[in-house]
């Protein structure tokens, strides 16, 4: 499984990265670890997963954490996690 996070803010890609995971853990797990690494390396407290986001990610294998699920103020406009291959 391969997922990309990217930081946005007015439209521009602050930073991204792209995670690997290739273990036998479920999609779920892999997809919580992958985003506690992105905001390890990103140094953000990890966001709350809303009604919104696990909605919007079951549609389309991707959401976007914006300031309402940090507990801390973000410099940036969303988080965007995107499963971009799945195994």
């Amino acid at each position: 499984m391969r997922i990309w996070f990217k930081m946005m803010k007015d439209n521009h890609m602050l930073r991204d990265m792209t995670i690997t995971d290739e273990s036998e853990e479920t999609r779920t797990h892999k997809i919580f670890n992958a985003l506690d690494a992105a905001c390890y390396e990103f140094d953000l407290g990890k966001p709350i997963w809303l009604e919104a986001n696990v909605s919007e990610f079951k549609r389309h294998a991707k959401t976007r954490f914006m300031q309402d699920s940090f507990i801390e103020h973000i410099e940036f406009d969303f988080l965007e996690l995107h499963v971009i291959e799945e195994d």
